[in-house]
């Protein structure tokens, strides 16, 4: 079964992943195709699809899904194991963003930092979930908001920064036998520009 989403932390799978042609390929088995198949819609040979769909096999960003006999051969099906990818930031080891208490919480350096050590836990506690045959418990909310003025938005942060630190302490409770510990982030961005807006 095809999963929604795989969080990419193995190097050389990121490495194959972020290959054009090798791209290209994984985005054109969101459903099943053969080498063959790939090689007319492309117009490359055979051979070479074939090459690619190997290395990325053995990388597991394909998967076998069918083998059929095609004249004197077996043609195999291939698929791509998610819908989407994304590269954990872990991949960059020791040069990954790491949040610094010291950092400047109003910086868009400690926001990244922040949502990059979100991805790296989420993989980790997906890796494990999975494993177990358990579902990850997790939340989640998004909204935009749009603001005046800087001094609104300054007015709206400390709102919600005062807000924040209530809820927490009103749910928080350090002795609770069997309770299980939550990393809550609240953040806020700009939403970019669409071209031609």
């Amino acid at each position: 079964m095809q999963a929604a989403m795989e969080i990419v932390r193995d190097p050389a799978k990121a490495s194959a992943l972020l290959e054009p042609q090798r791209m290209r390929l994984v985005e054109m088995l969101a459903a099943p195709d053969s080498a063959s198949g790939l090689a007319r819609r492309l117009s490359l040979p055979r051979q070479q699809v074939n090459y690619h769909l190997r290395e990325l096999e053995k990388t597991g960003l394909i998967r076998l899904v069918e083998e059929r006999k095609k004249g004197n051969c077996m043609e195999r099906v291939m698929q791509a194991t998610a819908g989407s990818y994304l590269i954990s930031p872990d991949v960059a080891g020791k040069l990954a963003a790491v949040p610094d208490s010291s950092q400047d919480r109003f910086s868009s350096a400690w926001l990244m930092a922040l949502s990059a050590r979100t991805v790296c836990e989420l993989a980790d506690l997906q890796e494990r979930a999975g494993a177990a045959g358990k579902r990850l418990a997790t939340m989640a909310l998004s909204a935009e908001v749009r603001f005046a003025s800087p001094a609104t938005r300054a007015a709206f942060a400390a709102d919600m920064s005062e807000a924040f630190a209530r809820v927490i302490e009103r749910y928080h409770d350090a002795a609770a036998p069997g309770g299980r510990t939550f990393r809550v982030m609240l953040g806020g961005y700009p939403v970019p520009k669409k071209e031609g807006t």
